[in-house]
């Protein structure tokens, strides 16, 4: 392993998959090795073949829904079947932290426990790898287009983070954002410190480029915040006064600080939709009181408010575009608790899915979803656990 990353290293950005399909023909003869990730929308998956195959498919992206694909990543289990000449095809998740970056796919003539070991040694690696490699390419950026992409799509996915889904002891976190047909201002973020998980959700008034530039102020304005060492009140205090020093808009936001010790979360809420809470079993709307919308000139403060996570609590975190009038037919609450059982990743796969199915494949506006599983355990260096709240 130690071996491939350094091989990784010395050669280009662009040729990660170049270097592991060498690695894996050297140890084991695999033959046509590839990665397939997924397209901008999710819903269908591009190839990225080694150099030697010209870094193209020429079947074209392929659709994920369905397909065994489909099922590898949803299942973060490597897949083995015969070929059709003899061989073995072998997929494997190529996942970083939750977030499933794609599949490895190799033809092997033989295998057995250890070589597919080996293989899914060489995937996580490969994780690494390109999560590395692609703050200095595009390649990954670009393979990811398959339909045109507008500037104000563009500059709305360049403000969220860069994984989608994050795993740690204490949660599991899981996003998800459809764009309207002319873009909303949605975003979502979050970042993980020593001792606090930090948390929003954000949807900027208007639509198209407008609305992702107020976006951008409100992101850039609430990072700096966070940055600077701020909690959620100064967090919103910051971003409302950036609203209304540049006269940008208004938008709504939920901001919250999880503390990881102890399950305590300090949260705003700036005129958005409250969360949702899936609690041994039941589905219940938080009962939060709303500050108005950033951007508001409103003679009162806002507001810091306390919810105390427990272990197995389920907090699900969305924008209006997840109740629009044609969402109506979706009973969200049902589904949620339908969908407890299922890793946060598939759950907003399902829930933004019912609602773009619901609307027909056309939104009137960006539905945005987060969805936060708390576990309440920090584990120790040994693997004990550390501040568990039961």
């Amino acid at each position: 392993m130690g071996e491939l990353l350094a091989a990784a290293e010395a050669a280009p950005p662009g040729e990660s998959v170049d270097v592991v399909a060498h690695d894996l023909q050297k140890r084991f003869g695999a033959e046509r090795v590839s990665f397939l990730f997924v397209d901008l929308v999710g819903q269908r998956l591009v190839r990225l073949t080694t150099a030697g195959d010209d870094a193209a498919d020429p079947d074209g992206p392929i659709d994920l829904q369905g397909s065994v694909y489909d099922r590898v990543l949803r299942s973060q289990r490597q897949h083995v079947e015969p070929d059709c000449q003899g061989g073995l095809r072998v997929i494997t998740p190529v996942t970083n932290r939750g977030d499933c970056i794609g599949v490895l796919e190799a033809t092997l003539q033989s295998a057995d426990d250890t070589v597919l070991r080996q293989v899914r040694d060489a995937a996580h690696a490969l994780a690494y790898i390109i999560v590395t490699d692609r703050r200095f390419t595009d390649l990954y950026h670009l393979g990811r287009r398959t339909t045109e992409t507008s500037l104000a799509a563009e500059i709305q996915h360049q403000l969220l983070p860069s994984a989608p889904c994050c795993e740690a002891d204490q949660f599991t976190l899981a996003a998800g954002l459809v764009p309207a047909d002319d873009i909303g201002g949605d975003t979502y973020d979050y970042t993980l410190d020593r001792d606090t998980l930090h948390l929003s959700v954000t949807d900027a008034m208007g639509h198209d480029t407008a609305s992702a530039l107020l976006a951008t102020l409100l992101v850039g304005a609430l990072r700096r915040a966070r940055r600077s060492g701020c909690d959620a009140l100064r967090q919103a205090e910051h971003a409302h006064r950036a609203l209304l020093s540049h006269s940008r808009g208004l938008a709504t936001g939920q901001l919250l600080c999880v503390d990881l010790e102890t399950g305590l979360c300090e949260l705003v809420n700036a005129g958005h939709p409250r969360p949702l809470r899936l609690r041994d079993g039941a589905v219940e709307e938080v009962e939060l009181a709303v500050n108005l919308p950033f951007g508001v000139v409103a003679p009162t403060p806002y507001r810091l408010q306390e919810l105390q996570l427990r272990p197995g609590d389920r907090l699900i975190l969305l924008t209006d575009g997840m109740q629009e009038r044609g969402a109506a037919a979706v009973d969200l609450a049902a589904l949620v608790r339908d969908t407890g059982a299922l890793h946060p990743r598939e759950a907003v796969r399902s829930l933004t899915g019912a609602v773009l199915e619901a609307c027909h494949g056309s939104l009137r506006d960006d539905a945005t979803i987060l969805i936060l599983d708390w576990h309440g355990e920090r584990r120790g260096p040994d693997g004990t656990g550390q501040g568990a709240q039961r």
